[in-house]
């Protein structure tokens, strides 16, 4: 347990006002800078092909011809324990299954919808306030935390619920400190790795998520921090002062940038490394002539009839760690909130770490924003590109590409004409 632990989390915490069809809701950003962890054995994966990028050292890397195997993947079924601890300097306000109602089943929604039903997330929350032996005030709780308070926190919560749960049945530890402690910080909930596992019930634990939110929490923020449980990397930008926009590289687009996106599906690419979509619902774009027409169901959106899932992605390599993906975006499932619909385009970098831009959004109308009272990052928000629409990556040989939307289906797929050069 006295291992260097390295920990992670969502957006950097900032007031704002979103306009909902049902509701306003004030809303925050919190987010920790992610830090590396020793690379785990490669896996075999099923996801290759000759646009599947080259998993690095990266933190969180985005390469996917392999499986970290310092991670779970999430295939099939994973189960949860939920562990709520309280101080003696405080008495909780609200009871543990108040606070597990705050992210479950909305959780488990989110990665059911996501994975086209593929996995689900079972939470086992203990309905019991276990007792932590100090004051909150003195683990010194807060989004920078020094290692020494964090790892007695850590290794007092697992004594503290040892003797009533069994780690060896659960595949992932949430710690829920409650919320109303006056040395509990909203802006510490993160995954906490370790480079040495703890071990309790002859079970190596090697992360946590630590979680600190207030009743009723951030959205998905737990969404958000169980991507980084699968090796999914922070897609937003943090600002060197802490000061500014966190959300420059890709907006509303994917929960692992921001909980509070219009549009929080994962990338298509994020799903591909995570083995919910197969090469067959991949399609890597070559020099054809004439250029290749795929027809993409949106991201969100659930299998076709049949239980077939379709094209989801394009991909065009444009180097040997770097690729342009394509995909389209609308209206439903994870996305229901979307204020822009068609096919987005992004950048993918294998070779960056966590934290550091490893997806960049392509702003396919630059001159303009959109839905600036309920976008993270309005300039962004517009980025798709709409029927009739063509735009034009720049690019080396080999690595330029010409996207023109073609038509929207009957169904609400798009139809997509790729010409590289």
């Amino acid at each position: 347990m006295e291992g260097q632990q390295s920990p992670e989390g969502t957006p950097g915490r900032v007031e704002r006002v979103r306009l909902r069809s049902a509701a306003a809701a004030l809303t925050s950003l919190m987010a920790f800078a992610a830090t590396s962890l020793v690379a785990g054995p490669a896996v075999a994966s099923t996801t290759g092909g000759p646009c599947a990028l080259p998993r690095t050292h990266a933190h969180h890397s985005l390469g996917l011809d392999t499986w970290n195997g310092a991670y779970t993947r999430p295939a099939t079924r994973l189960d949860a324990v939920m562990i709520f601890l309280k101080f003696p300097d405080s008495e909780p306000l609200y009871s543990p299954e108040e606070l597990a109602a705050d992210h479950f089943p909305a959780t488990s929604d989110f990665f059911r919808q996501a994975s086209y039903g593929k996995f689900a997330l079972r939470s086992h929350p203990l309905n019991e306030w276990m007792q932590m032996p100090k004051p909150s005030v003195a683990y010194a709780i807060k989004r920078d935390w020094e290692p020494e308070r964090r790892a007695a926190y850590l290794r007092d919560a697992v004594a503290a619920a040892d003797a009533r749960v069994d780690f060896s049945a659960y595949d992932i530890v949430y710690l829920v400190a409650d919320p109303d402690a006056p040395g509990v910080d909203s802006d510490a909930t993160k995954v906490v790795n370790f480079d040495r596992p703890l071990r309790a019930d002859d079970t190596d634990i090697r992360r946590v998520v630590t979680v600190f939110e207030r009743h009723p929490p951030d959205r998905n923020v737990l969404a958000h921090e169980t991507g980084h449980v699968f090796d999914l990397p922070d897609l937003y930008h943090r600002p060197g002062d802490g000061n500014g926009d966190w959300d420059t590289h890709v907006g509303d687009w994917d929960v692992m940038g921001s909980q509070f996106g219009l549009a929080p599906d994962l990338f298509a690419w994020h799903k591909w490394k995570l083995g919910w979509l197969s090469r067959s619902e991949v399609l890597c774009v070559t020099a054809e002539p004439g250029g290749d027409l795929v027809t993409l169901e949106p991201v969100a959106a659930a299998p076709v009839r049949g239980g077939s899932i379709g094209t989801r992605l394009a991909v065009v390599r444009t180097g040997p760690n770097a690729a342009l993906a394509i995909e389209a975006r609308g209206a439903t499932g994870n996305d229901a909130y979307t204020c822009t619909e068609g096919v987005l385009l992004y950048r993918v970098e294998g070779e960056t770490a966590s934290g550091g831009g490893p997806v960049k959004v392509v702003d396919t109308h630059p001159e303009t924003e959109a839905c600036w009272e309920e976008s993270v990052y309005p300039p962004l928000a517009d980025a798709p590109l709409g029927v009739g629409e063509t735009f034009t990556m720049p690019g080396p040989p080999g690595g330029r590409a010409r996207v023109e939307v073609a038509e929207r289906t009957q169904t609400g797929a798009w139809t997509v004409k790729i010409t590289t050069a």
